[in-house]
């Protein structure tokens, strides 16, 4: 006979410590993100500034483009402040915020592929840009899709995966300190690591999501035979 898992069970503890780490991901994406976007808009109010030469040019590049920038990085903000709502489901607000999320969605992604025409890193930036902006506006447009289809089930799934593609952004300025750290000995200038980081970043997020949600899977379809209703992947963030 079949027992109910419990908190001792080991598998049950993987699932708790899994989650435990993705909600500690998840909210270091957001901080990131939301810091990322802050700086860029103090260094669109003063270009250069006091900043190393090499920020320096990358803030004079932006400031060039500044409504452009602005265009881009506001709906971004605004996106990513109404994300934990959307991850953490505060019933009240739902509707509104609901409609917000792929409101700003669509604006940011719009933009992204505008604010490629001027990449820092040439062409490897672009591409990564066009591969996993593209990748993200499908997913929201998915999501969107069982929206209108009132499935409960598969919308957050395809919300999260939007999500997790878009916190890329936050998981290139790591990978950009190490080049930036390490540029006197690789001599690499931003021009030339700035795509490679964001290749980097972009796949980390996304490869990172698709394993994870697969495994959540999992879990939920061998433990629907004996726990009371069967937890959704969203649950266990």
């Amino acid at each position: 006979m079949a027992h109910p898992r419990t908190i001792s069970d080991p598998a049950s503890m993987d699932a708790r410590q899994s989650s435990s780490w993705i909600r500690i991901a998840f909210w270091i994406s957001i901080a990131i993100s939301i810091a990322v976007v802050v700086r860029r808009l103090l260094a669109l109010a003063a270009p250069g500034g006091n900043a190393p030469p090499p920020l320096a040019q990358l803030d004079n590049t932006f400031a060039s483009h500044s409504i452009l920038t602005l265009a881009h990085i506001i709906p971004a903000l605004l996106f990513v402040l109404v994300a934990p709502f959307i991850v953490f489901r505060r019933q009240p607000l739902m509707v509104a915020l609901g409609r917000a999320f792929y409101i700003l969605g669509a604006v940011v992604g719009i933009t992204a592929y505008a604010m490629s025409t001027y990449s820092v890193g040439g062409w490897i930036e672009r591409s990564a840009v066009l591969v996993f902006n593209s990748l993200f506006l499908l997913s929201l447009a998915r999501a969107f899709t069982y929206r209108r289809r009132l499935d409960p089930r598969l919308e957050p799934v395809w919300q999260l995966r939007s999500l997790a593609i878009l916190l890329g952004i936050a998981t290139t300025r790591p990978v950009m300190g190490v080049f930036f750290a390490t540029e006197r000995l690789t001599h690499l200038a931003p021009a030339q690591f700035f795509g490679i980081a964001f290749w980097i970043g972009f796949s980390i997020n996304a490869l990172a999501f698709e394993l994870w949600i697969r495994s959540a899977g999992r879990r939920s379809a061998g433990e629907a035979t004996v726990l009371p209703g069967n937890a959704h992947p969203r649950s266990t963030l």
